[in-house]
């Protein structure tokens, strides 16, 4: 494949992302208008509100109720005085900027990414060694007294006093915090995906239905049925699968064909919650915290409709206004344009 540059990228990108930004902000606020501008009156008030800082009597209430809970959480529980950014806040900012820097620059992806994110466990591991406070063991009773401390005994029966014993280590604190379910999910999907390009399906489904498309498929018309089978594909097999079961069905794909690929698949990833794995993450984390309203059917009526809006302006945009050559240079193709 050509090799395709951050900026390259970025100049491609910019005009679809802005307008299926516009698109999906403006149905957000249709859509969701009762509950995020709660009491309001029409769209002016939402405008006053979002713009002005106005606040109507129910977005008071609301916002009393929230203060008062955590009014109540805090009382008896020193609060250390925060005096904006610490030191640890400045390094991360730094090493992110960095990892963005060396990025835009052309550096192996992986390299950069897994070096960044070492950096930043270690600094992070460091902080809670010696900075941090001790997390607090002691165990209460009902009425909030403080139990005594649990003995423990060695293999020869002899008590093991407090300051002896094991203690978790900062690899096993740091484990803990993985993510291994979201892992195994794109861990399977990979293997899903990659055994069923060996079965030549996914070349022999797509030349059926792109039909003489096939050769031109990011070519007008035919982007735009290319499209529409990217979008239903996404929202089977999610869309980051998709995009590496196309890289072995069209080897001889040009620069241009791959941002088409790109913005069409990530953006119809949004159209139901199984198209994107972001969207299952946003919902587990949800689940989490106890807000299990975030649901398949609740999604549908606003991820279609501005998924398919957004899909296909961009789409146009992006096949009126490109920088990308329509041609492979490692394949000698520019040579004959």
């Amino acid at each position: 494949y050509d090799d395709i540059g951050w900026f390259e990228f970025l100049s491609n990108m910019i005009l679809p992302v802005l307008a299926s930004t516009a698109v999906n902000s403006s149905m957000m606020f249709i859509y969701y208008r009762a509950e995020l501008f709660p009491g309001s009156s029409g769209m002016m008030e939402n405008v006053g509100i979002m713009l002005g800082g106005n606040r109507t009597p129910e977005m008071l209430a609301l916002e009393h109720a929230y203060y008062a809970r955590h009014a109540a959480a805090k009382e008896g529980v020193e609060i250390e005085e925060n005096n904006g950014w610490t030191i640890w806040s400045w390094l991360q900012v730094i090493v992110t900027s960095l990892f963005l820097l060396f990025f835009a620059c052309g550096y192996d992806v992986s390299v950069v990414s897994i070096t960044a994110g070492a950096i930043l466990m270690v600094i992070a591991a460091y902080k809670r060694q010696h900075y941090d406070p001790k997390p607090d063991s002691t165990e209460y009773d009902a009425a909030g007294n403080p139990l005594p401390r649990k003995k423990t005994y060695d293999m020869d029966g002899n008590e093991i006093e407090p300051e002896e014993e094991e203690l978790v280590t900062e690899s096993e604190t740091t484990l803990t915090e993985v993510d291994y379910g979201l892992l195994m999910l794109f861990v399977g999907q990979f293997l899903l995906i990659g055994s069923f390009d060996d079965t030549g399906v996914p070349q022999a489904f797509f030349y059926a239905t792109m039909g003489g498309c096939a050769e031109q498929m990011t070519s007008l018309p035919c982007v735009y049925w290319f499209v529409m089978i990217i979008t239903i594909l996404s929202n089977i097999a999610s869309n980051v699968p998709v995009v590496q079961m196309l890289a072995a069905t069209f080897p001889y794909a040009t620069p241009y064909d791959w941002m088409q690929v790109s913005f069409s698949a990530t953006v119809a990833g949004n159209l139901t919650m199984l198209g994107s794995a972001a969207n299952m993450i946003v919902a587990f984390q949800a689940a989490k915290v106890g807000d299990r309203t975030f649901t398949s059917e609740r999604h549908a009526p606003f991820g279609i409709p501005s998924t398919l809006l957004s899909l296909y302006i961009g789409t146009f945009l992006l096949a009126t206004i490109h920088f990308s050559p329509e041609c492979s240079e490692k394949l000698g193709d520019c040579d004959d344009a």
